[in-house]
């Protein structure tokens, strides 16, 4: 992923629908004030600091610390310690799904606000303390 310095206040104008641009605002301020950062374009991705990650395959690049892309069909969080770290808490999230790395959320206003939060602050912080996530090593850049 690269860093592309778009505008993020009118990316987030442009989602449609509406429901969806809402819950992109106010995951946008969530994950704000969890990550202490001002957001950027990461192409279609709002990101939030920055790092570097490595796979086993010896495949890198250079990814958000924690990012958003609000697609038509949910909010996608991305989250760099994988979803298993966070098995309890998605227990009580509300409606959600998952990938590896990902956690979809299609009403944002369905979902625990806390228990959001709580996986938004264990995941930014495992990245920017450093930690190796389940499936690459991470190196947080800025």
């Amino acid at each position: 992923m690269k860093l592309t310095g778009g505008d993020v206040d009118a990316f987030l104008a442009k989602i449609t629908p509406a429901a969806r641009r809402r819950d992109a605002e106010t995951l946008v301020d969530l994950l704000r004030e969890v990550s202490g950062q001002e957001p950027a374009m990461w192409g279609t991705v709002i990101g939030f600091g920055s790092c570097h990650y490595r796979y086993p395959t010896g495949t890198e690049g250079d990814s958000p610390v924690i990012g958003l892309a609000p697609r038509k069909q949910a909010c996608t969080l991305y989250l760099l310690d994988g979803i298993a770290a966070h098995r309890e808490d998605l227990a009580d999230l509300g409606p959600h799904s998952t990938g590896v790395g990902c956690l979809y959320l299609k009403d944002v206003g369905a979902v625990d606000r806390e228990t959001l939060r709580r996986i938004l602050v264990r995941s930014h912080g495992f990245v920017a303390a450093g930690g190796d996530g389940e499936y690459a090593q991470l190196t947080v850049t800025a």
